[in-house]
């Protein structure tokens, strides 16, 4: 193991200048690419566990007010956030509310349900587009570094193996010894976009479909949640 660390480490210092120019943007790409799939997990991990609890939470809550409060406390819900929009927006047809009402439930009344439904829906939709973004934001990164670190690996490889047979050109002896340290240095170029492309595709298509399932909760809680408006809204009317 050492032994091939070290003539990794040799290929790698004895490669040309544009090689190791290739070499250290592909580490770039790797280092960045890294730091995005460990912070997506975190922040998508921890989305998904508080969305699940406050959904859990809010099918528990008596009232309105009470999950509004219970939402508050999970930040990280993208589930949660779509909710305090919901409840703020139906806060402006709170007309009850300077009269001392408990419960923005017993509060939609005299309002046109349509005007009532319809600006709810809307702030919603807005409220799931600013969550998606936000829960695919740097993952563009990791689709850009999948398909175009194999290419900066494999420019590197030709330039490397141009540069070998320039040598050899330059020598006259196309023997083995000759050629294979620097064909060996060329290739280490493609191994190193691969090792970049692999990880950063894996991961872009994980966070997608998890996204995806997220994206999901949120459409039917926000079909949930209107329709629990919509009811109540009947009922102050009827």
């Amino acid at each position: 193991m050492a032994s091939d660390t070290l003539g990794i480490i040799y290929m790698v210092t004895g490669a040309g200048p544009v090689v190791k120019c290739v070499l250290l943007l592909l580490l770039f790409f790797s280092i960045t690419t890294w730091a995005i799939i460990f912070i997506k997990y975190r922040y998508i991990r921890k989305a998904q566990k508080e969305s699940a609890d406050f959904t859990e939470l809010f099918w528990h809550c008596k009232t309105l007010s009470d999950a509004f409060s219970k939402a508050k406390a999970l930040k990280s819900s993208p589930v949660a956030r779509i909710f305090i929009t919901g409840y703020l927006e139906l806060s402006k047809f709170n007309k009850a509310k300077n009269k001392g009402e408990k419960d923005i439930n017993d509060a939609i009344i005299e309002q046109s349900n349509i005007s009532v439904i319809g600006n709810l829906q809307r702030s919603l939709r807005r409220s799931i587009n600013t969550e998606v973004r936000r829960l695919t934001q740097l993952t563009p990164f990791l689709a850009t570094a999948g398909n175009t670190s194999p290419f900066i690996g494999l420019f590197g490889t030709v330039w490397g193996i141009m540069s070998t047979f320039q040598g050899i050109g330059l020598s006259g002896s196309a023997s083995l010894a000759v050629v294979a340290p620097g064909i060996s240095e060329a290739l280490i170029a493609t191994a190193a976009g691969l090792a970049v492309a692999i990880p950063s595709v894996i991961a872009y298509n994980y966070f997608v479909g998890k996204v995806r399932l997220l994206d999901s909760e949120l459409q039917g809680f926000s079909i949930d949640f209107l329709n629990i408006i919509e009811r109540e809204t009947q009922k102050q009317r009827g």
